[in-house]
């Protein structure tokens, strides 16, 4: 084994790929999709000096030579279609269901840059995992880590579409390796079938206005309310068009000791979720990812999940958040779901 994948290996990755560090070949279709205005109230992709960044690593790390590409599989088990369809509960994205994965990555590529440091001597670094202005779909799909699907995932032939992709700029030479690409699409369209706001508008364009994973996560603010019973009881993220992909299916579950489910968190009850105060959501998600949304994010796609519930209970549920919550936005969306 090369000393290469070898420190890969020992750091705990799945699938790799080593790049010489060049342009992107993609950044032109992101400058489309962003002048277009899909990435909704992500500003933070349309900054100048970001899509720069993005359009060569270089701009990241001036000395870079070659870049490692990372795949860490994290397919979940099933969870059984009657916790699933159970509109009395919140489902929450698969990735979610595990401690925050960046703190996993992040100390698995400390561990990777001190392995290749101890066989190539010490050299210029910079490490992402989902954090930074990388086109990281790209440059994996480029190393034969997997193709981008019609949902712009990436997709491995073995592993399926349940993957945190990550990548290390380094300053030294390193030898190329990249494998063949594997699998396509062909003519399933069953993603864009299944997407219940039409967010797939085109291959391998996701328009995020209309996604209920950027709705129930990044999106600050009011959901528009023709939205909202199409997320059903999807309270953070959404996996429907992972969930169909053919790829995906029968895979089986990862089993990883620093990488466990949370079966708190697999299908909670509504009833469990309710916090009207942000040391309370704080506590109760201290190392997940769902923090990102913040309380009052959370709690209005709670309160959007009772009233798409329609029973006495979620009844109950919806008037004690009128009357308990801080937040004019979640009583606004707490008042939706009453007229029944």
């Amino acid at each position: 084994m090369e000393p290469v994948e070898k420190c890969i290996r020992e750091a705990g990755f799945d699938l790799f790929g080593v790049l010489p560090v060049g342009a992107s070949t993609t950044v032109d279709a992101l400058k489309t999709w962003l002048g277009e205005g899909m990435h909704g109230t992500m500003d933070w992709m349309a900054r100048e000096e970001t899509v720069e960044k993005r359009s060569h690593p270089g701009k990241i790390l001036p000395h870079a030579q070659s870049l490692i590409t990372l795949a860490f599989q994290y397919t979940p088990y099933e969870i059984p279609a009657e916790l699933l369809h159970d509109p009395s509960r919140g489902i929450i994205a698969r990735y979610a269901l595990y401690d925050d994965y960046h703190l996993v990555i992040q100390k698995k590529l400390q561990q990777l840059v001190e392995g290749l440091q101890r066989e190539f001597g010490a050299f210029e670094w910079k490490a992402y995992v989902d954090t930074g202005p990388f086109l990281e779909r790209e440059w994996a799909a480029a190393a034969g880590l997997g193709y981008i699907g019609r949902n712009s995932n990436l997709i491995h032939y073995q592993l399926g579409s349940y993957l945190f992709l990550a990548e290390l700029l380094v300053s030294i030479p390193l030898p190329e390796f990249r494998r063949p690409e594997r699998g396509s699409c062909a003519r399933c369209v069953r993603c864009i079938d299944q997407c219940p706001t039409g967010a797939i508008v085109a291959d391998k364009t996701i328009d995020a206005r209309k996604c209920i994973s950027y709705i129930t996560i990044e999106h600050r603010g009011a959901i528009p309310e023709w939205i909202r019973p199409l997320m059903k009881n999807r309270i953070y993220g959404c996996d429907i068009c992972q969930e169909v992909c053919p790829w995906n299916s029968g895979r089986a579950a990862q089993k990883k000791a620093d990488f466990v489910v949370r079966e708190d968190l697999v299908a909670p009850k509504l009833s469990t979720l309710l916090f009207f105060d942000d040391a309370a959501f704080r506590a109760r998600f201290a190392r997940s990812p769902i923090k990102r949304a913040k309380r009052e994010g959370f709690m209005r796609n709670v309160a959007v999940a009772l009233g798409n519930w329609k029973s006495d209970e979620a009844r109950g549920l919806l008037n004690s958040i009128i009357e308990e919550d801080p937040s004019p936005l979640v009583r606004e969306h707490a008042k939706w779901g009453l007229p029944y």
